[in-house]
């Protein structure tokens, strides 16, 4: 062999440890952030994942009364009023065995969820169902029968309602959350007014959340200017305060507010013995109280995003405007306020999602008109159970916040494309 054989030999040879100790780190790589991929995808990705699930997922009726929803695909809910004989008669086979099995009071709650009233209709046909004996009946039809028991069953609305709840994947949850259902026609049109409740509960969750993000800013820019001012000395003892809140329960804060804004509270004290008020007056258990806790639980988001970004400020762009004829104001406005908007922008983000997800503080120290959509959302999932309608209000909120980080990450983009 000659020596270029052997070289092109060893090239290759060499080659292929490159390329094994290549593979050997890629593996070693993935086998140390496995973990963590697996954590993201077990708590965070799968339970969007279910929650996204459940707001379409519809198996209670269709699992209760299979052959009833199979027998209702050929009927049209606005060419006849009732459905045919055939499937009266599926569905008394079927009710009284859900009656039976224990399952008729779930399908009942899952009506009800739609149409108010389907919980006694459901559950007082099966109850008298359950006594009829064979032989006085024999002879009459099933639809008659129910037609008698309740007058409803004779009714296109109940069976249109049947009909559109026994499909597996629905929207009926994503539409109840922004207050509008289907007619007996199929067409998607508001619900009673008396009933419109969410729309007004995702508007005032924005509000709230403007609100405490704004009063974050007007509180938090000032701090933030001291931290990155003030003398080492004096800047880490502010910073202690400002980073106290993150050492005590949430709960903790929450209630101290409760204690504080009071009628007997602290605040009201100070106040009645300083002659600022003759009277006591409610700050708490109203919006008021609201704003005020969420402003104090939440201004250290604020305040941290700011004086990051304040601390690589030089001050030597004040220095040079004020040496170019700008007095302080015009310095500063022009200069370096600018310059602190990445940070008010960051932490205003952050501040604002994090309101939008607030249950506990408003549920203690807001009123009945101040909760907000996470509550609504706890309501469902412990109370009511209708998990699907929790689902759809989750999956709404989880878009608004998707949606607004991408506006700020797109005017973001383009300030620094400006900037470039």
């Amino acid at each position: 062999m000659t020596s270029t054989t052997y070289e092109v030999a060893d090239a290759r040879s060499l080659k292929a440890k490159l390329a094994k100790a290549e593979r050997r780190n890629k593996i070693r790589a993935f086998g140390l952030i496995a973990p963590l991929f697996l954590f993201i995808v077990v708590f965070f990705f799968l339970p969007i994942g279910t929650m996204l699930y459940r707001s379409v997922d519809n198996p209670v009726i269709a699992n209760v009364f299979p052959d009833t929803v199979k027998a209702l695909e050929d009927w049209d809910p606005t060419g006849a009023p009732t459905p045919p004989k055939a499937v009266y008669d599926v569905f008394a086979g079927e009710l009284a065995a859900a009656y039976k099995n224990r399952t008729v009071g779930t399908v009942a709650t899952q009506m009800n969820f739609q149409t108010s009233g389907m919980r006694s209709l459901f559950t007082k046909s099966a109850r008298a169902l359950s006594k009829m004996q064979t032989g006085p009946y024999q002879e009459e039809e099933w639809k008659t029968i129910f037609i008698k028991l309740n007058k409803k069953w004779g009714q296109q609305k109940t069976w249109a309602t049947f009909k559109r709840l026994g499909a597996r994947v629905t929207p009926v949850h994503f539409l109840a959350a922004v207050d509008r259902t289907f007619d007996n026609k199929g067409d998607i049109v508001p619900v009673p007014e008396r009933r419109q409740i969410y729309l007004l509960v995702f508007g005032r969750t924005l509000w709230i959340s403007a609100l405490v993000t704004l009063m974050c800013i007007l509180l938090g820019y000032p701090v933030s200017y001291l931290l990155a001012n003030l003398p080492l000395k004096w800047s880490n003892l502010l910073m202690i305060l400002v980073l106290l809140p993150f050492w005590t329960s949430l709960l903790v804060r929450t209630t101290a507010w409760v204690v504080v804004l009071q009628t007997e509270g602290v605040l009201n004290d100070v106040m009645m013995f300083t002659g600022i008020i003759s009277e006591r007056i409610q700050l708490i258990f109203n919006r008021f109280g609201v704003i005020v806790a969420m402003t104090h639980i939440l201004l250290p988001f604020m305040i941290l995003p700011i004086f990051s970004v304040m601390k690589n400020v030089s001050p030597a762009y004040v220095r040079a405007a004020k040496s170019l004829g700008g007095n302080d104001w015009t310095a500063f406005w022009r200069v370096y306020f600018p310059m602190t908007v990445p940070g008010i922008g960051a932490g205003g983000l952050l501040v604002f999602i994090l309101s939008l997800g607030y249950y506990i503080t408003p549920a203690l120290v807001g009123g009945p008109t101040d909760q907000m959509v996470s509550y609504f959302i706890a309501d469902h999932t412990n109370r009511s159970l209708n998990w699907g309608l929790a689902s759809a209000l989750g999956a709404i909120l989880l878009a608004g916040v998707m949606a607004i980080y991408l506006i700020y990450n797109r005017i973001v983009g383009i300030d620094n494309m400006k900037l470039g």
